[in-house]
């Protein structure tokens, strides 16, 4: 079921990579793109680890890394002395020009233990303005021995500069009957497997995540329980309830995501494709708001909770984000 790197899916991005490294053809920077969980950091890893295995024949096979030596554990653990990852300090939150004035810093010395230094740079969407630019000088001077590792979204969200200077792999989910068959594999039952594989969409970390921690799943049911509460309620109680359950931005930014999902179930519904929900035991509350939007009215309520996400990074008022998103919702009727 999986391939030679062990991963679910992108076979043909492990091909690459694996001749990359067995001709010794590495590119100084790449650049790995796709939803988030749909894989790009666990491939990004198993590159790194291909690139620093101490095991691999010389020249080496373009088949695998031993996974057993210290540089594989170590890279796995993302606690080797030669990866350095950067990230914001939280999903959502903003990676400062700080943390790029740092690397440039220490890229410039030798590798302590491996044939290279590794950079991982996760969700690179979340840097500011001042970071990408300071990486792309680092892009520009980066010594020999230092690959760049970057993931995001997609590549319209980076400077056109950086991304010229990445091999773009674009990642897409998994065939969700592929990813039916490994859930099972790894000990859902038939049903569940089918559930999660639709609710990820694909994405083989996010399943897993649903799989291994029932909490994110009470999560998910909760917020879309009160998603289904607020369809018919009242603006006095849409109100109270944006008054409630702003506090917590991060836990507010993850039910705008999961509401997300949902509009977009319902814009498919209305555009008569009832096959690619993602949402499939929400199936009656789709329907029923599908006989009572069109299709702008459903794009509308679409971008307008896509929006909401995207001012929630720029740290406007919560509360006032979450009264106009609640007071375009349709009354169920």
């Amino acid at each position: 079921m999986t391939n030679h790197w062990n991963l679910l899916g992108h076979n043909w991005a492990v091909d690459m990579l694996s001749q990359h490294v067995a001709n010794g053809a590495q590119r100084h920077a790449y650049l790995f793109t796709g939803s988030p969980s749909v894989g790009r950091r666990s491939l990004a890893l198993a590159f790194a680890r291909a690139l620093t295995c101490s095991q691999l024949a010389d020249p080496p096979a373009p088949d695998a890394f031993c996974g057993e030596c210290r540089e594989c554990r170590q890279i796995g653990a993302m606690q080797h002395p030669d990866l350095h990852v950067i990230q914001a300090e939280k999903e959502g939150g903003i990676l400062k020009v700080e943390q790029i004035r740092e690397l440039r810093k220490s890229v410039l010395l030798s590798p302590y233990q491996a044939k290279y230094r590794i950079v991982l740079l996760l969700r690179f969407q979340e840097a500011n303005p001042s970071a990408a630019n300071a990486l792309l000088k680092t892009l520009e001077e980066a010594p020999s021995k230092v690959i760049l590792l970057l993931t995001a979204d997609n590549p319209e969200q980076l400077l056109p500069t950086i991304v010229s200077r990445c091999e773009v792999l674009r990642l897409r989910p998994v065939p969700i009957p592929q990813l039916e068959t490994y859930l099972r594999e790894k000990g859902a039952d038939e049903e569940k497997a089918k559930f999660l594989a639709h609710l990820s969409a694909g994405r083989t970390g996010y399943a897993l995540r649903l799989l291994e921690d029932e909490s994110s799943l009470d999560f998910r049911n909760e917020k879309l329980d009160e998603f289904s509460s607020l369809l018919e309620a009242s603006r006095v109680e849409r109100f109270a309830y944006a008054e409630k359950n702003v506090k917590d931005k991060e836990e507010f930014r993850k039910t705008l995501l999961l509401w997300l999902s949902l509009w977009r179930d319902v814009m498919l519904f209305v555009a008569g494709d009832e096959e690619s929900l993602v949402n499939i035991d929400q199936r009656e509350l789709i329907k029923k708001l599908a006989e009572q939007l069109n299709l702008s009215e459903a794009k509308k309520l679409l971008n307008a909770t896509e929006n909401g996400i995207g001012q929630l990074k720029r740290n406007i008022n919560a509360r006032l984000l979450a009264e106009v998103i609640l007071l375009d919702f349709p009354q169920l009727k």
